[in-house]
């Protein structure tokens, strides 16, 4: 039974059917702001998960969202601000002095405050770090030190490390008392006096150990451990390989400078998933919150480079201009050849970048794949070529029209195939990245390649007849 209160808040989910914020708790609130009623929004806020707070942010219109803020004062749980798009959590953040971003900060994990810091201006930075704590300050500038996206920027650097000489009743000891240990973690890392990495000891092994046995003698040799500045994505793909849900995290003389935990891993999967599928759209960075100026920014370039490869196609139309004028039909035909080879080369494209950016597809495989794909383009086409033939002799009762745009498609789809996954190795192999460049090549391709075979076909076939 669905409880509501005083202030008409129902106390169930606040999501809807479709996973949005119901639009009756978001009325509540927003009138609760409008009031300026703290007592309502310290009741029905406060108490919700910092994913569900990240979400009420963004529902709600800019300048509620900033009265929200201000009206939770120290309440407000920081944690939400990795739960927003970037450009309302540096909405917020610009609005909050120092000082409380300061205090929150404090309360966070350290990935979590990394994520936050990244982003601030270097004086906002420093004057928030300077009001740290030493430790916690020297551990997040040590992180904000590794490059953006890498394992050391999403790594946590509370961990629990001990000899290998302790005992397993020291150990169990030392994290019953220990101060600033991690709140929660499934792993106890063994190092050596120099903090080099020697190893782990899973909390299971630990429980089912006897007291007195040494922690050298249970503890498993670390076979994974991820250097500080690999990439986000490549350690992500470490952890789906090895099933894992924590990793030390080491520098480059292998000592022990952090944990990577399968949380933020589960953050980088997506963010890299949905930032391949915005880049192969042409629309970068780009986030729902962003303005009119940014979002015009942001499209402009793919849009200018898609008009140049757009003046490449038509100029190759250009060249059968003649054809053209003497048979009507070729102009009511030739979108279709495009249109069918754009459509397979997106298809074999999408695939592609995204077997690249899980590593699925790699110089070992390449040449099966690309023979496999150059044969699905061929049957492809073949049956498109069947089917679009027949309709074309039915449509202009041309036989030999149908030939040629028969041959035309198959063609165009062989050229599609191959370009869709040609295209992104060799963008790839250079080191650029295939799911921002691949779509307007493989468009051009397609695009001039379908053009250029009906047109030319059909140029050189009624020239002979």
């Amino acid at each position: 039974m669905t409880m509501t209160d005083e202030d008409g808040i129902s106390d169930a989910d606040i999501y809807d059917e479709h996973g949005a914020v119901r639009s009756d708790f978001l009325t509540e609130i927003s009138d609760a702001i409008d009031r300026g009623d703290r007592s309502v929004i310290e009741r029905h806020v406060v108490r919700l998960h910092e994913s569900e707070l990240g979400d009420l942010l963004e529902a709600l219109p800019p300048p509620e969202r900033l009265t929200l803020v201000r009206l939770l004062g120290d309440e407000f749980d920081m944690t939400a601000l990795t739960q927003v798009d970037e450009a309302i959590r540096m909405e917020i953040v610009d609005q909050m002095p120092n000082d409380q971003i300061a205090a929150g900060i404090g309360e966070l994990d350290s990935d979590d405050a990394v994520y936050i810091l990244e982003d601030l201006d270097q004086e906002d930075r420093d004057e928030i770090l300077s009001q740290l704590p030493f430790t916690e300050r020297v551990r997040l500038r040590r992180a904000l030190e590794y490059p953006e996206q890498s394992a050391g920027r999403r790594m946590q650097t509370e961990f629990i490390a001990v000899p290998p000489f302790w005992t397993v009743g020291q150990t169990i000891d030392y994290m019953r008392e220990g101060e600033q240990l991690p709140e929660t973690f499934t792993q106890v890392f063994v190092i050596d006096p120099s903090f080099k990495l020697l190893g782990s000891i899973d909390l299971d092994r630990i429980l089912r150990a006897q007291l007195e046995a040494k922690v050298e003698s249970i503890m498993r040799e670390t076979s994974h451990p991820i250097p500080a500045e690999m990439d986000q994505e490549d350690a992500a793909q470490i952890f789906e390989q090895y099933d894992l849900l924590s990793a030390a995290v080491v520098d480059e003389n292998q000592r022990l400078v952090g944990v990577l935990t399968i949380d933020d891993v589960v953050d980088v999967i997506q963010e890299e998933a949905d930032e391949d599928i915005k880049h192969l759209g042409g629309v970068g960075d780009e986030e729902l919150s962003d303005n009119v100026i940014s979002t015009v920014r942001s499209r402009f370039v793919w849009l200018a480079v898609n008009l140049m490869t757009a003046i490449l196609a038509s100029s190759i139309i250009d060249v059968f201009d003649g054809a053209i004028e003497k048979m009507v039909a070729l102009a009511v035909l030739m979108p279709i050849v495009a249109s069918m080879g754009g459509n397979a080369g997106t298809q074999t494209m999408t695939v592609t970048v995204r077997a690249l950016a899980t590593g699925d597809l790699d110089i070992y495989n390449a040449f099966r794949v690309v023979r496999r794909e150059a044969s699905v383009g061929l049957f492809n086409g073949i049956l498109f070529a069947v089917i679009m033939g027949a309709i074309a002799v039915l449509w202009f009762h041309d036989f030999q029209l149908g030939i040629v745009i028969g041959v035309a498609m198959i063609i165009n789809l062989v050229a599609a195939a191959l370009g869709g996954i040609l295209l992104p190795l060799l963008l790839h192999r250079f080191g650029a990245d295939p799911a921002i460049a691949s779509s307007a090549f493989v468009t051009t391709v397609t695009d001039c390649t379908g053009y250029l075979a009906f047109l030319g076909l059909a140029t050189w076939w009624f020239a002979l007849r």
